[in-house]
């Protein structure tokens, strides 16, 4: 019986990792009564968002337009506690 290698996504998700969207709403100098969106979609650990913390903090040094507001939203779609480990499935005739 040769084994299957575990998919790297599904053990992201066991250790907490899910998807997270991001609405960034900002302004550009050269512009700045219009309020401009942007969008992202990645996997990130709640509540903390570390990576999503490094992105606003690489904007802020990085980026001319200033932030209005960010919106998160984020979806748990597999928890460590709803995986149960099988020690015997048994057998049929």
């Amino acid at each position: 019986m040769t084994t299957r290698p575990v998919d790297a996504s599904f053990v992201k998700m066991l250790e907490g990792y899910s998807l997270t969207s991001a609405e960034v709403l900002y302004r550009m100098p050269d512009h700045p009564t219009l309020l401009q969106t942007f969008f992202w979609q990645f996997e990130d650990l709640a509540p903390d968002y570390p990576r999503l913390k490094r992105f606003l903090d690489h904007w802020e040094r990085e980026i001319e337009a200033i932030i209005h507001s960010v919106r998160v939203m984020h979806a748990g779609l597999i928890k460590p506690r709803e995986v149960r480990l099988v020690k015997d499935a048994g057998h049929l005739h």
